[in-house]
C-alpha cells in the first residue's frame, strides 16, 4: 500500500476472479488490480476495492464509509465491504440481463454524487470517469489503463465485445474524452495499472 498524497492510499492485489487468458468479453489482462482509498477525517471512501490492508480496513470501522464503482463489472469485493462495513455503495447502472447485480445507488455520465465526486463520460454508458475535485484526481475504469507503457486510451478493448456492438468507433471515444483536460488534473487513478500523473493523461488523450 502507498499513501499518494495525505489520506489517499493506493494498492493493488490479485482480482479475485482472474483466471489465465482472456475474459468472456475476449479481453486479456493482467491479474493485479488497483484500488483506492479516501479518508477526509469523517468519510472513508473506497474505489473499485479488493480486500483492503488492514491499515484502511482499521480506519472503515470508525468512519461512515462509502463505495464507489467505476463501472458495475469492477464489484471486486464491493459486495463482502459492504455487509462488513455497513457502507453505501454507488455504481453506474448494470448491464442488460445481468441477474448479479448489486444493489447499489445509480449514476451516470454528468451525476454529481454527494461523496465529494462528478462522473464523466468513460468508453461505455456505464463504465464512466470520475473527478475527484478535493484531490484534483480522476479515476479511471476501463477507459483508461496502464499495460507497462504508461497510461493509455485501449483501443483494442473500444474494438471488441459490448463496446463495438454500440458501433462507436474508438476513435470518436478518445474523442469524447478529451474535455476531461479542461479539469486541473494532478493525479490519474488507474484501476488496471498505477496512478498516473496529468503528462500521463494528455499523452494518453493526444
Amino acid at each position: 500500500m502507498q499513501e499518494l498524497q495525505r489520506g489517499l492510499w493506493w494498492w493493488e492485489a490479485v482480482h479475485p476472479q482472474w483466471t489465465p487468458g482472456h475474459d468472456a468479453a475476449g479481453l486479456d489482462w493482467g491479474p493485479d488490480v488497483s484500488a483506492y482509498a479516501i479518508d477526509d477525517g469523517q468519510r472513508l471512501l473506497l474505489i473499485d476495492p479488493t480486500t483492503p490492508p488492514s491499515p484502511v480496513g482499521e480506519l472503515a470501522a470508525g468512519r461512515e464509509t462509502a463505495i464507489v464503482l467505476t463501472c458495475p463489472w469492477h464489484a471486486r469485493a464491493a459486495r463482502t465491504l459492504v455487509d462488513l462495513f455497513g457502507a453505501t455503495l454507488y455504481a453506474p447502472p448494470p448491464d442488460a440481463g445481468d441477474s448479479d447485480a448489486l444493489a447499489a445507488q445509480l449514476f451516470s455520465a454528468g451525476d454529481r454524487l454527494p461523496i465529494g465526486i462528478e462522473a464523466f463520460p468513460g468508453m461505455e454508458p456505464n463504465d464512466l470517469v470520475l473527478w475527484i475535485e478535493s484531490r484534483r484526481a480522476l479515476v479511471a475504469g476501463d477507459t483508461l489503463i496502464d499495460r507497462g507503457q504508461g497510461v493509455e486510451f485501449p483501443r483494442d478493448w473500444a474494438s471488441r465485445g459490448a463496446v463495438a456492438a454500440r458501433g462507436v468507433p474508438p476513435d470518436r471515444i478518445l474523442e469524447s474524452l478529451r474535455p476531461l483536460l479542461e479539469l486541473p488534473v494532478e493525479l490519474v487513478l488507474l484501476t488496471h495499472g498505477p496512478p498516473g500523473d496529468r503528462a500521463a493523461l494528455e499523452r494518453a488523450l493526444a
